[in-house]
């Protein structure tokens, strides 16, 4: 076993052991907080319950469902006094709904369910739990490895629907219509309604044109209030019932929320944007009263917790730190209790391992240790910031681990995802176990550069949306400029450059190295080589149009100017190429056309698509591959 691989595989590890904490959920009261517990290395989840005060009785209490065991989207009861959690047993993939007491006794399965189910929100009386349900299908989302395709295809649509379950006699109905898909949902206060993002299926597209509905619990109707301009996430109700708001801007990804704070009556008159102008991306939000509301937001490349108040929407900043933190959506790491006082957190950075912290809002503390023996082999990070054509542009540089005096080093410039998305201070090891590569690359003796230029969260919506029509051209911009003040400010040496990205990254990757020569190495991930055949290739094509203002049919100009593959006799870069077998988002077609060309123009190169994986990588071995191919890729071309 060479040395390489050896420092790939002890690293590996190390980041394996790494204790994750997910959906954390802190009870009304404030008294308790619930997560799912597992580590980097697994996929099975435990949940775990403890209280929030400083007692030395506050014991952890694992919750006793079973050993093996994957949980999900624990939720309490109005009273504080019951957790219910979704769980699936070992290597079976239905999920059932659980209710156990608050010390972790009596644990009962209420369900007998059959598909998809998530999200469970109880009745403000505690009457009912509804959820999100696909009976008899499975869900998850366009992240997930796409089903095998075969037959007469578009034929079934299996649609998310609301179901309610009555907590004393365990009755179930679907309460939404059977014709729409239901994104996000909450309870009016009176228990009689419900607000809902949601649209005529398939749902895995149709998020990016959803609209807000109201749902009669008793009848099922759903009527349209809203329409927007843009994409619209996080519907609640007003603890008065009469305003909802909700977060309406640009955003590529379902799940991944940033935009601005807008609310409006109960039937969908007087939407305003509280946020407007705001150089800040509401992720998540609590109402705390009828006329103030908490916003969790990107600002910069961290987060910021404020009190906004709707009289005059005047923010006071509570809380502001490098880490990414929002309450709702994919992989939530915050909550807050009934009366806003009392807040519980994962937090993370860079050199700081993931631990969960509760307490007074933003002055919380830590309340577990797990990952108190792992230190980080890795160098450290820091803020970097840079101006270019009138924007102000943050970024992130990890050094290598040891910096020696007089010389200079190699960089990887690491393009996030989106282009709706952000960099903030992260362990790199996490769900998916994509962040890796940053402390594999920096224990192997490069700079990593982590920009977010145009087209990121954290500095509002003309921001985020500046790169409309504009897909690697403003923001490549940025980026270069942004690699040329980190030479300035580090020892790296500017003829051993590399450049990499997964998803909208991958693009970037692969657009980057047609547009310019100064990377010497390039890993493409789940990459777009040609917009006009992605278009009819995806299975979530309604994103496109914000961005690209229409179908490829009505402008295929506009796509054709944004395409790798227009300018792919320019390239000169070695570069990787890597996709999941079943990815819906960036189908495996478009790293083949992307690596064929390369082939044929006699341009170093090598394909690699991972059996079975979807855009999110699942499998520990096809994880830990994927970073050790990557790392040997750049050691190849720039050591």
């Amino acid at each position: 076993m060479t040395f390489t691989a050896q420092t790939m595989q002890q690293l590996n590890e190390q980041l394996g052991k790494t204790v994750l904490y997910g959906d954390a959920a802190l009870s009304p009261d404030g008294a308790h907080i619930a997560w799912v517990q597992s580590t980097a290395a697994s996929t099975s989840k435990q949940t775990y319950v403890r209280a929030t005060s400083e007692s030395a009785s506050a014991a952890l209490i694992e919750i006793p469902i079973g050993s093996e065991r994957t949980d999900f989207d624990p939720a309490w009861s109005p009273d504080s006094k019951t957790l219910a959690v979704f769980s699936s047993a070992a290597k079976k993939e239905q999920r059932q709904l659980w209710l156990v007491n608050a010390d972790g006794s009596g644990p009962k399965k209420i369900t007998d369910l059959n598909g998809y189910a998530a999200r469970p929100r109880w009745s403000h009386d505690g009457k009912q739990i509804a959820f999100l349900y696909v009976e008899g299908a499975g869900g998850g989302g366009p992240l997930t490895a796409a089903p095998a395709t075969t037959g007469v295809v578009d034929t079934a649509i299996h649609n998310q629907r609301i179901a309610v379950l009555d907590v004393a006699n365990g009755q179930l109905r679907q309460v939404s219509p059977p014709d729409l898909h239901i994104y996000d949902f909450d309870w009016s206060p009176d228990d009689k309604r419900f607000v809902a993002t949601a649209a005529p299926g398939p749902g895995d597209n149709n998020w990016w044109i959803a609209q807000i509905y109201t749902i009669n619990v008793a009848k099922g109707d759903a009527i349209s209030i809203y329409k927007p301009s843009l994409q619209v996430a996080v519907p609640r109700w007003s603890p008065n019932g009469k305003s909802i708001a909700f977060i309406e801007g640009l955003m590529s990804d379902e799940g991944f929320h940033g935009g601005d704070l807008f609310t409006m009556t109960a039937d969908g008159r007087d939407a305003i944007n509280r946020t407007q102008g705001r150089k800040a991306s509401v992720n998540s939000f609590s109402w705390l009263a009828a006329d103030r509301i908490l916003l969790i937001e990107y600002v910069g490349g961290g987060s910021a917790i404020s009190e906004f108040n709707l009289t005059n929407n005047a923010p006071r900043e509570i809380w502001r730190g490098p880490e990414g933190i929002h309450a709702f959506g994919n992989f939530p790491d915050f909550s807050l209790s009934s009366d806003g006082k009392i807040a519980a957190a994962e937090l993370s950075s860079y050199n700081s391992p993931p631990e969960v912290f509760a307490g007074a809002l933003g002055k919380w503390r830590q309340l577990t240790n797990n990952n108190a023996d792992l230190h980080s082999s890795w160098g450290k990070a820091e803020s970097i910031e840079w101006t270019n054509e009138g924007f102000h542009i943050q970024g992130w540089i990890v050094t290598p681990a040891k910096v020696e005096p007089g010389k200079k080093y190699p960089m990887v410039v690491l393009i996030h995802g989106g282009p709706s998305g952000v960099t903030t201070s992260e362990w790199p090891a996490s769900f998916g176990m994509s962040r890796a590569i940053i402390a594999a690359l920096s224990a192997r003796g490069y700079y990593v550069f982590l920009p977010n230029p145009r087209g990121s969260y954290g500095q509002g919506e003309e921001f985020t949306r500046a790169n409309v029509k504009d897909f690697g051209h403003g923001d490549l911009r940025d980026d270069l400029a942004g690699v040329d003040a980190a030479i300035k400010k580090y020892p790296i040496d500017p003829a051993r450059l590399g450049v990499m990205g997964w998803s909208y990254g991958g693009f970037m990757t692969m657009w980057t190295v047609t547009q310019t020569n100064r990377f010497r190495a390039a890993v493409a991930g789940a990459g777009i080589a040609n917009w006009q055949s992605y278009y009819g290739q995806n299975l979530i094509d309604q994103w496109m149009i914000p961005f690209f203002g229409a179908s490829v049919y009505d402008d295929p100009a506009v796509y054709e100017k944004s395409s790798p593959i227009r300018f792919i006799k320019n390239i000169k870069t070695p570069t990787l190429v890597i996709v999941g077998e079943r990815d819906a988002e960036c189908p495996a077609s478009q790293s083949y056309e992307f690596w064929h060309a390369l082939k044929t123009l006699g341009v170093p190169t090598k394909l690699i698509i991972y059996p079975g994986e979807g855009h999110l990588f699942i499998e520990p071995k096809h994880q830990a591959d994927r970073m050790e191919q990557t790392v040997a890729w750049f050691d190849k071309y720039l050591k």
